[in-house]
């Protein structure tokens, strides 16, 4: 136990080192606020790189810059450089800058030069507003487990385009393609289950390790499916090869990129015929949706509250049909709580229901669904008025069954010992009655909040805890007088007897 506990334990920080990361932190901060000033630098982000072996004592900092939109790059990098370096020996001459513009940065993933990947995944980003420096981290993390677990078999790792354009994304996006070429002993598609399964764990893990927020999607490809995909055409492959940046590379996708780059990878004429078909399929799989919409969705979202509504009432959940007919018969005709033309609304839905489900109606427009969505709303905005409707009722009749039980107990308590009352001394002579015999003087206090409940209920609202709290409060009064009543009567019982 005494060991555990030590493991436990924190090692305190000393003062001094505590002193010194506190004084960095601020010259950082400064250093960032300075260079971020001047828009025009196009930073894209700061992070604070592991010290070097040979010179702990400096700070080495790395600044990525976008150059992309300059109209000579490298003229803009070379002013740019200049001035982030006078910025930051102004600031403090410890601290060493690497300037290193997205280009180039894409181009050493291009060249399989994955070192400053590396020192990215193990920096601590100071700012990073459209979080590439935290997406490089966690996808360097990533594949870094990917490799050591599956070894020669990781055949590319790209990441997304957008990820390397600068753009502000909800989620970072990575795709991994593993070799299958050699897999003998299971089917393609529980290997590719299989590898799924390990990836997206891993992927978990490296967010966790990274403390990356952001969410992180792994694509995993084995060989053969994305050699299809390419033959195929596939818009999304497409896309990869187009704008994708290899973090990693057995020298395999900048083959394939290169070779879409002049044309030599072109769609066959199946997979054009294939992706003319997908349109046609995508059209009519629409029009099931929109089918759907009124079949399924709206004629649901309007039928179940009118059947809550009608067990609240208490009625036993009705059938479809029922709940109509019901509906129309108890609150627009009896109870006159609700108006027809909500009936109406139900039936129509109902109606176009029936005609998709018999295949009369085998599509429905656009209009067609506005319509309903708007007569949906006003119905269901006015079935919420009609529960408060029905609750309202619900609790002056509780508020009426819990008085008159209440009272007609209290009466036959007193008439049962032959004493006089009248409406106005009742609960005078309620109590006087209960010390006689020995009952519970809260009986009289409980009488009294129900009298009060009934007063109060006709001159103000009262919620329906409030009714449920004084119903509460009741049940001992009855059970006690109830069980008193039926004592009294077999003594009565007895004494005629003898």
């Amino acid at each position: 136990m005494v060991d555990e506990k030590k493991k436990q334990e924190v090692p305190e920080i000393p003062e001094e080192v505590k002193k010194k990361l506190e004084a960095l932190k601020k010259k950082l901060e400064s250093l960032k606020d300075k260079l971020v000033k001047d828009k025009e630098k196009n930073i894209m982000g700061i992070t604070l790189l592991p010290p070097k072996k040979e010179d702990k004592d400096k700070i080495n900092v790395l600044v990525v810059v976008d150059s992309d939109k300059e109209k000579n790059p490298i003229l803009f990098m070379e002013k740019t450089s200049k001035s982030i370096n006078k910025i930051v020996i102004d600031t403090d001459k410890n601290i060493i800058p690497k300037v290193i513009s997205l280009f180039d940065l894409r181009e050493s993933c291009y060249d399989g030069k994955y070192n400053i990947l590396r020192m990215i995944a193990m920096s601590m980003p100071i700012y990073d507003p459209s979080d590439l420096l935290s997406a490089l981290k966690i996808a360097e993390v990533h594949k870094t487990m990917s490799i050591k677990k599956f070894e020669k078999y990781v055949v590319s790792y790209v990441a997304a385009g957008s990820l390397f354009r600068g753009e502000k994304s909800n989620d970072i996006d990575v795709y991994i393609i593993i070799d299958d070429t050699d897999v003998k002993r299971m089917s393609r598609t529980e290997l590719r289950d299989k590898l799924r399964a390990i990836i997206l764990q891993m992927g978990d893990q490296a967010a966790q390790m990274t403390g990356v927020q952001k969410q992180f999607h792994v694509q995993t490809y084995i060989l053969t499916d994305f050699w299809e995909s390419v033959k195929d055409a596939h818009p999304v492959i497409f896309t990869l090869l187009r704008d994708g940046i290899p973090l990693y590379d057995r020298g395999v996708f900048m083959p394939w990129k290169l070779l879409l780059k002049t044309g030599r990878i072109k769609p066959s004429p199946e997979s054009i015929e294939m992706q003319m078909n997908v349109g046609e399929k995508l059209i009519e799989r629409t029009k099931y949706k929109m089918l759907s919409v009124v079949s399924e969705d709206l004629y649901y979202a309007l039928l179940n509250p009118a059947q809550a509504a009608l067990m609240m009432y208490g009625i036993a959940p009705p059938t479809p049909k029922e709940t109509i007919d019901l509906l129309d018969k108890i609150f627009v005709k009896q109870e006159k709580l609700l108006e027809k033309k909500y009936v109406t609304m139900l039936e129509r839905i109902r109606s176009y229901y029936k005609d998709i489900e018999h295949r009369k109606i085998k599509e429905v427009s656009g209009k067609d669904i506005d319509d309903l969505l708007k007569d949906a709303d006003e119905y269901l905005k006015r079935i919420k008025k009609l529960f408060i409707q029905i609750q309202k009722k619900k609790d002056a009749e509780h508020v009426d069954e819990i008085y008159d039980n209440c009272i007609k107990l209290a009466k036959q308590a007193l008439e049962i010992n032959k004493v006089k009352y009248t409406q106005n001394n009742l609960l005078t002579q309620f109590k006087k009655m209960l010390d006689k015999e020995h009952i519970p003087t809260r009986m009289a206090k409980i009488l009294k909040d129900v009298m009060d409940m009934k007063k109060t209920y006709k001159t103000k609202k009262m919620t329906t805890q409030e009714i449920e709290k004084i119903n509460r409060e009741a049940r001992p009064f009855i059970n006690e007088i109830s069980d008193y009543l039926q004592r009294k009567k077999l003594i009565t019982l007895s004494k005629i007897k003898k």
